[in-house]
């Protein structure tokens, strides 16, 4: 049997809505995500030296950081009402924050029970919304990792 291609649409990302010292996260989905990446931006020194072999160098990783870009659309469930998607508000709602009053808990993972899943604290940057008359009314943020993500359970296998 051939290898099949993982599908990006199967990537999914709760926000941890509980209040402030509480015992055990509330994890709302993010909806209406039509986009989500996650990458690292790593620190990268020369450590060649005089010693080096036939002129091969060495370069080491001094630093990572990662962090999670991610579009979509608002939605609401009736023409009439704006009622909005509460894991988009608590991050819209984050992002207005500065310091470490403004780090949230996150997870992502996928949906289809594949062995990636994560969890861990970021802030969010660059919250954006609006857009032209004839757009459906996009959104956008970053979110910037607080040291290392921590492997979990896929709460999809659980």
């Amino acid at each position: 049997m051939g290898l099949r291609s993982l599908l990006a649409k199967d990537w999914r990302l709760d926000v941890d809505t509980s209040a402030p010292g509480a015992s055990a996260p509330v994890w709302t989905p993010v909806r209406g995500l039509s986009k989500f990446e996650e990458t690292t931006d790593d620190n990268v020194e020369d450590d060649g030296d005089f010693d080096d072999e036939e002129g091969w160098g060495a370069d080491v990783v001094t630093e990572r950081k990662w962090k999670i870009e991610a579009e979509g659309r608002r939605k609401r469930t009736d023409a009439a009402v704006f009622t909005p998607d509460p894991g988009q508000q608590f991050i819209r709602k984050a992002a207005r924050k500065v310091g470490f009053a403004a780090n949230i808990k996150v997870r992502w993972y996928r949906r289809d029970g594949a062995d990636d899943a994560y969890e861990g604290v970021c802030t969010v940057s660059e919250f954006t919304k609006g857009g032209e008359k004839t757009d459906l009314e996009p959104f956008s943020f970053t979110l910037l990792g607080q040291n290392a993500p921590v492997e979990i359970e896929n709460p999809v296998a659980a």
